[in-house]
């Protein structure tokens, strides 16, 4: 069985961890243990990890901008899936912004990551083909 809670700063070398160890996950230099402490501290308690006999199995980070919902990071240790961690972990994030109103949330997926495809697809996640999404790096630091 497995625990969901509120994801803390004490966890992050743990995600962090869990992410060099997930296919599919590109690590940046956002992904710092201060960008992430803003973040957490911008979006509190919206972000979780999922804890199976002391280990951490899984988390998603979540976060909003007044209008709409943003999941990044949602991971789950390989020999942990299929037991509903990433439904659960899902589901906190959108409750968690349903409380703020927020009822539309957006996640990337690299077109690379053909299983995280797959799994938005299966829970009724809809691909967007009517828009574009564009990045700029002020600082021209491609890893930012």
């Amino acid at each position: 069985m497995y625990t969901i809670r509120v994801m803390s700063l004490d966890d992050y070398d743990q995600v962090i961890e869990l992410m060099k160890r997930t296919p599919g996950i590109s690590l940046r230099d956002a992904d710092s243990r201060a960008a992430t402490a803003r973040y957490l501290q911008r979006n509190p308690d919206m972000s979780f990890v999922a804890e199976v006999g002391g280990v951490l199995a899984g988390c998603v980070m979540c976060g909003h901008d007044g209008r709409r919902g943003y999941l990044q990071h949602l991971l789950v240790l390989p020999e942990y899936r299929r037991q509903g961690i990433a439904n659960a972990l899902v589901e906190r994030c959108l409750m968690s912004l349903e409380q703020h109103g927020i009822q539309k949330c957006h996640l990337d997926v690299f077109k690379t990551n053909s299983s995280a495809a797959r799994f938005w697809a299966c829970q009724g996640w809809q691909l967007r083909t009517d828009i574009d999404r564009y990045s700029f790096t002020r600082t021209g630091n491609e890893n930012a």
